[in-house]
């Protein structure tokens, strides 16, 4: 079924809207809410304008050191069509920054349990009567097997999913991947006290514990330290019907780097979706393209349809 065919049978709201026009059928507001060690997220609330049952809330789990600000357009899409979205910064990033980043504690099991958990918990507190739903894209796939409540997540939804291994990205990403996070990466992250990645033009400044975890992520199976073995048991609480959708021009989350990840995940029952920038008559794609307002009619669609009725989406 295509996007046009979706819409025509009403299953769709809308698409033609720009994504940087203002959106009758939705609204959204900036938000504080907790992660579940009692710390304070910034995030934005998408809400849809009418219809005060959703069937289904989602919880957008983004990429690291992408700031969230950055998947609003696709938010604001799924709430026009009638799916609250709640968007967020992990700690030290984007609205959860302190003033001062040099000398914050933060971990990535600190995003994964307790900042993917907080989310999960507050869009199942906003809307009890409503089934949860999971977003995520790029590595945060991987930190949302850390949350401790993934029980409750009833569908699954991975974009351009990878665990951050540098030896799944495409050849000829590998190695300067390579030199840029485990040589550059550590020695700028010990010099100023956290990753710069904003002045490299790379995302967000990410934490410096986050940044050497990253850092020292160099083989394909993950480090035991820092309470890996712990956190990987979470994984199996998450069940349920799964839609992974790579990229075949991305550059690090190859279709083997998604492949690595829903291995983790034992109890998903994946759909994977492999779409290649011919197929929506595009030059490229890549890692964020997806998120692109000129996708909306083409990519999208496939998401709400998974959403509405769990299956494969558009053909």
């Amino acid at each position: 079924m295509n996007a046009d065919r979706i819409a025509e049978a009403g299953h769709l709201r809308s698409f033609a809207t720009k994504a940087t026009d203002p959106d009758p059928l939705s609204r959204d507001a900036g938000l504080r809410f907790l992660a579940l060690d009692g710390f304070e997220l910034g995030g934005r609330i998408f809400e849809p304008v009418v219809g005060g049952h959703p069937k289904t809330v989602v919880a957008f789990v983004g990429g690291g050191g992408v700031p969230a600000r950055r998947y609003g357009r696709l938010a604001r899409f799924l709430a026009s069509n009638e799916i609250p979205v709640l968007t967020f910064d992990y700690r030290g990033i984007g609205w959860s920054r302190p003033r001062q980043l040099r000398g914050f504690r933060a971990t990535a099991q600190d995003w994964g349990s307790s900042d993917v958990g907080g989310a999960i918990a507050e869009v199942a507190r906003r809307y009890p009567a409503a089934q949860t739903a999971v977003i995520s894209h790029s590595i945060g796939g991987l930190l949302l097997g850390a949350a401790p409540n993934t029980s409750i997540v009833r569908q699954f939804v991975f974009l351009c999913p990878h665990t951050g291994y540098w030896g799944d990205y495409r050849a000829r990403f590998r190695f300067p991947m390579f030199a840029l996070w485990h040589m550059v990466m550590p020695v700028l992250t010990h010099a100023v006290g956290y990753f710069p990645a904003n002045t490299l033009r790379l995302g967000e400044d990410i934490p410096k514990d986050v940044a050497l975890q990253w850092s020292r992520r160099r083989r394909a199976e993950l480090s035991k330290t820092y309470r890996t073995s712990e956190i990987l048991t979470s994984f199996a609480g998450a069940a349920g019907p799964a839609l992974l959708i790579t990229m075949s021009d991305d550059g690090f989350a190859t279709a083997k780097g998604a492949e690595r990840l829903i291995t983790l995940y034992e109890n998903l029952v994946p759909q994977r979706r492999l779409i290649s920038p011919d197929l929506i008559g595009v030059p490229k794609i890549g890692h964020f393209g997806f998120f692109r307002g000129e996708r909306a009619a083409d990519l999208w669609p496939i998401v709400v349809e998974f959403l509405y009725r769990g299956g494969p989406g558009i053909q």
